[in-house]
């Protein structure tokens, strides 16, 4: 798996990251394989005001992102993470959700989880609208993800039963070779499966992943996709120790 990480990186390195999605997942899969990089002030250059884009997914993501390294101070002299998250909170509806689309919902609550904020209000607005409009494994699995990272906060999972049957489905849904169809969508399903706890049963979706790597170093269609390979590298980083034990 090393030479697959190092070929990733070498690729990444090559490739021209601008958009505020592109530069938080790689961010993050730098950190997680402790690559020196300058896309963190290169992310804060990005943000307008106290916002990225305007958009409270990308706000989310960008936050979530800037809020899980060590000194966000030394990114930016001028940057207050604080005032993003002010922005952020104050986008949310009386009904708990984010513009009532569960996506923004589950983004803006995983960021103010990785901020230390508890947000219960969104997490209820969720599992009591979730239905059949939502039962995809992409939307599910950050589902799961949003309500773990607020739960953990206050170290009491109420959310336990829903997210142990959703991870069951999930299961249910995933291909004989390990993956679920679509490298982004596994990717996501993969991570919140891990801090679900159930890295045990992800070995073969790890191979999988480790298989789906283009002879250039990327993953994702084509040349590759600096989105699918960052998410990619961060999957990898949440499954490495198993892969690496299985292989000794």
């Amino acid at each position: 798996m090393e030479d697959a990480i190092k070929r990733a990186f070498a690729w990444t390195e090559v490739q021209d990251a601008s958009g505020t999605k592109e530069l938080a997942r790689l961010i993050t899969a730098c950190r997680i394989w402790n690559v020196e990089n300058d896309y963190s002030s290169r992310l804060v250059q990005l943000r307008s005001e106290d916002n990225w884009e305007g958009s409270i997914r990308e706000t989310a993501r960008a936050c979530s992102t800037l809020a899980a390294l060590e000194i966000t101070s030394n990114i930016d002299n001028n940057f207050d993470i604080e005032e993003s998250l002010h922005w952020l909170a104050s986008r949310q509806q009386d009904n708990g959700s984010w513009v009532n689309d569960v996506y923004d919902t589950t983004y803006a609550l995983i960021a103010l989880a990785d901020m230390n904020v508890h947000e219960p209000n969104g997490c209820r607005w969720i599992v009591e609208n979730y239905g059949e409009k939502w039962e995809h494994v992409g939307t599910t699995s950050l589902i799961i993800t949003a309500l773990i990272k607020q739960s953990d906060l206050v170290q009491t999972n109420v959310y336990s039963d829903f997210i142990n049957e959703r991870a069951a489905w999930i299961f249910s849904e995933r291909n004989e070779d390990g993956g679920w169809k679509f490298i982004s969508t596994s990717n996501l399903v993969i991570q919140a499966l891990s801090i679900a706890g159930f890295n045990e049963k992800l070995e073969a979706s790890g191979e999988w992943l480790l298989r789906k790597q283009n002879t250039n170093g990327s993953w994702g269609k084509g040349e590759g996709d600096i989105t699918a390979t960052a998410l990619s590298l961060i999957t990898l980083g949440s499954l490495k120790n198993d892969l690496i034990n299985k292989r000794k």
